[in-house]
């Protein structure tokens, strides 16, 4: 580059032959005395050694020569000024060029260095050229690094020494030299052309600036050193890291040219530093609406707040994506569980607080709560140590009024509980590589639309996705694959979970789930679960299952469709209920069961797919369907699909309204599940009244509660035909789960009878 071809830019200064009322015996600013016309000044037409020459006579201690034009001085460009100089009589002076350092508004630049090499002239009549590079940069053989503040300079030599010599100097020439620095043609500009210092300790904040707004679409080039930036930066530019960057936590840097982590690693040479200073970036308005991981493979020796790394924003609710990359955990103390235990209050009246808690102080956000009559997947929302109080994602089904708790918080790779609220987050084409050591992911206490798609949950040592709030509303996990790290241990004594939600409408949709504990705690309603396949089999012959999917909510209004439910079961629950007894509301339903493939193998005889688990008396079945689903063991029958767990409290029979268990398939299960059922009945000898026993299949050990249709396909009374209908009595038997045809005379024949357990309307 040279900008006296590129731009046209006069450099040299003209000849002294052409006078001398442009050089001044000064600083070279407007109102310095010229050398015209000054006795110690005298024009040499035939030197014979410069030819037309300028002769001195040093008569000041130091003697002044400056040009008085403006030289333009342009950020990336440098300049060498030289000059050939001999002594002719008298003492022996030193000579040096020099400048002067103008700004913008024509004043002087102090501080800068404005004297280049000093030489001593030591012998009459030998030609000595001296010469200085002056630019913005500090580069090496830059003589005089002006950095961007100077915008021009005046310049020529100083005489300086003893005086009384008398000295020829020949023109002066000044040159663009910033080919010696720069390639001729190039694509980037450095930001050391702008002022940068590099040396860790420089605020090259201006620097970096300057260079963005020259480069004009070119990249910006960071040379090895380390820079820093105090302040907020953004660059437009596409920037090339050789060094490194160092910024205080709060601060930004936002590269909106090249916006993707690897620029980052580059710039601040630590994985996941650049990760979270990437994150800071994309939560303030980037241009960007997601974070490209490049592909790579982030180490993570501790969990990464999410909110910290951002630093000033605690809501966030714009689409942002991370999507590309895995996050590699690796094992150390940073992943030990913290556990707190204390005591607290609760009232079912206050049913998502504890009071009087001791040692809440201590008590971590997103700590699982455990203790008495507290259900599956309650964590700790926010705490209050100066009232003395823990907020709770869910209600307690039955503590005691006053107990321990006991608060265990997991430690998870991506943490975003600092957050007050985030929505519209997602989650694409990443891997977190638990390793067994980390959790995976926690999400805000408060949100919406929170997505994790194409991705691997792999490894994770207690949860993988955990809410401890409403920020899984409307959570969606789509195309995942949730490994855990207990693939060798019973099934029974797993401890780990791929997700929990808090609130209404997920969609956990085409996801695997490889034997966790439990696969899935749901509460609220509105939940679609489709396509996905979850199993939690082991090696133990016989054995028993642990739920894979938990609604803990009686009425769910959900669906569970194709998918394969594999070695677990369904389970309906209220364990987040204050008041878990039935009371004027939703009882067990509003879940449609359909078109999903159920196996087991090597299973309990007592298994069962579909359990039930009143937490309260009085409950019963309100709209559930169960219908065109395959049921298949292996390796051994089971009893049936469905049961009560009545160990806290059963079922109202006489209630179950709208259940419908129709268009199923079994294979390997002694008894199959209808209702309602149709019934054939065979009465060889006459009676008056035939007693049907339907129990077996009508789902949940349900009563016989109605009869829809009688159908007779023949009615004989002493070989003779028999035209009357029969009067149908239900809820016979010491189970209810019998019907009796009475007639009005003995008679034997075989019937079609409909039975439900449920009042279909």
């Amino acid at each position: 580059m040279n900008k006296a071809i590129t731009e046209g830019l006069v450099l040299t200064p003209p000849p002294f032959v052409d006078g001398l009322t442009v050089w001044a015996n000064g600083d070279g600013t407007p109102g310095s005395a010229s050398y015209d016309g000054d006795p110690g000044a005298a024009l040499i037409a035939a030197d014979q050694d410069f030819g037309g020459c300028l002769e001195l006579i040093k008569i000041n201690a130091t003697q002044r020569l400056r040009y008085m034009g403006q030289t333009p001085i342009h950020p990336g460009c440098y300049l060498r000024i030289r000059a050939r100089v001999k002594a002719i009589s008298g003492n022996l002076p030193d000579v040096a060029i020099s400048a002067w350092a103008g700004l913008a508004n024509n004043s002087h630049a102090s501080g800068l260095v404005e004297v280049g090499p000093v030489t001593t002239l030591a012998t009459y009549g030998e030609v000595v050229e001296v010469s200085a590079i002056v630019g913005t940069g500090v580069r090496g053989g830059v003589d005089m690094p002006w950095g961007i503040a100077p915008v021009y300079g005046h310049f020529g030599l100083d005489l300086t020494g003893p005086s009384g010599g008398i000295v020829r100097v020949d023109d002066v020439v000044i040159e663009d030299i910033t080919s010696a620095y720069l390639r001729d043609m190039m694509d980037w500009v450095d930001v050391r052309d702008f002022g940068a210092a590099g040396d860790g300790t420089t605020d090259d904040h201006a620097a970096f600036d300057a260079a963005d707004n020259a480069a004009d679409g070119r990249d910006i080039l960071v040379p090895e050193g380390v820079y820093l930036i105090g302040s907020n930066i953004t660059l437009d530019n596409a920037v090339r890291f050789q060094g490194t960057v160092t910024m205080p936590a709060d601060k930004r840097l936002i590269l909106r040219g090249n916006f993707s982590l690897q620029p980052y690693v580059d710039a601040f040479g630590d994985e996941v530093l650049a990760f979270k200073k990437a994150f800071q970036a994309l939560l303030h308005y980037t241009d960007h609406d997601a974070l490209d991981l490049d592909g790579l493979r982030i180490d993570v020796d501790g969990p990464i707040d999410l909110h910290d790394a951002v630093n000033t924003v605690d809501t966030f609710e714009v689409r942002r994506v991370i999507r590309n990359g895995q996050f590699y955990v690796v094992n150390g103390s940073n992943w030990d569980i913290d556990t707190v235990t204390g005591d607290g209050s609760y009232s079912a009246g206050n049913p998502l607080q504890l009071t009087s808690v001791t040692n809440v102080a201590n008590i971590p956000v997103g700590a699982q709560v455990s203790g008495n009559g507290v259900g599956r997947e309650v964590y700790v929302k926010a705490t209050n140590p100066g009232a003395g109080t823990v907020t709770l994602s869910q209600p307690l089904f039955a503590p005691n009024a006053t107990q321990s708790y006991t608060f265990t918080r997991y430690k998870y790779v991506l943490d975003f509980s600092g957050f007050t609220k985030l929505s519209k987050f997602t989650l694409s084409d990443i891997e977190l590589q638990c390793n067994g050591d980390a959790s995976g992911i926690l999400l805000a206490p408060a949100g919406e639309t929170f997505h994790l798609k194409d991705s691997f949950v792999t490894k994770p040592e207690h949860r993988g996705i955990t809410s401890i709030g409403t920020g899984c509303q409307d959570l969606q996990v789509d195309r995942c694959h949730f490994v855990s790290d207990e693939q060798q241990v019973p099934a029974t004594s797993r401890v780990s979970l791929a997700l929990n939600v808090n609130n209404n409408d997920a969609k956990i949709r085409d996801n695997r789930f490889q034997r966790f504990g439990t696969t899935m705690v749901l509460k609220g309603t509105g939940h679609l679960i489709v396509g996905n396949h979850w199993f939690q089999g082991d090696e133990v012959t016989d054995g028993p299952r642990k739920a894979g999917l938990v609604f803990t909510q009686p009425n769910v209004n959900s669906i569970v469709t194709g998918n394969y439910i594999d070695n677990c079961f369904v389970e309906m629950t209220n364990e987040h209920d204050a008041a878990p007894d039935f009371s004027s509301e939703f009882s067990f339903g509003g879940l449609t069961i359909t078109g999903n493939i159920f196996g087991a193998i090597d299973v309990a005889s007592s298994f069962a797919w579909l359990v039930v688990k009143p937490h309260g008396p009085g409950h019963f079945l309100q709209g559930l369907t169960v219908s065109a689903n395959s049921f298949k063991t292996v390796n051994g029958n089971i009893d049936r699909v469905e049961k009560v767990d009545d160990s806290i409290a059963s079922l109202d029979m006489s209630r179950a309204r709208n259940v419908v268990f129709s268009g199923n398939t079994f294979n390997g299960i002694s008894q199959n599940t209808i209702n309602p059922v149709v019934m054939e009945f065979d009465q060889p000898s006459n009676q008056s009244v035939w007693t049907l026993d339907a129990g077996d299949y009508l789902p949940f050990e349900g009563w016989a509660r109605k009869v829809s249709s009688v159908v007779v396909e023949d009615l004989q009374s002493s070989s003779q035909s028999i035209y009357t209908a029969p009067q149908v009595s239900t809820q016979q038997g010491v189970n209810k789960d019998q019907i009796t045809l009475g007639w009005s005379q003995a008679v034997n024949g075989k019937v079609q009878v409909t039975v439900r357990m449920d009042n279909p309307v």
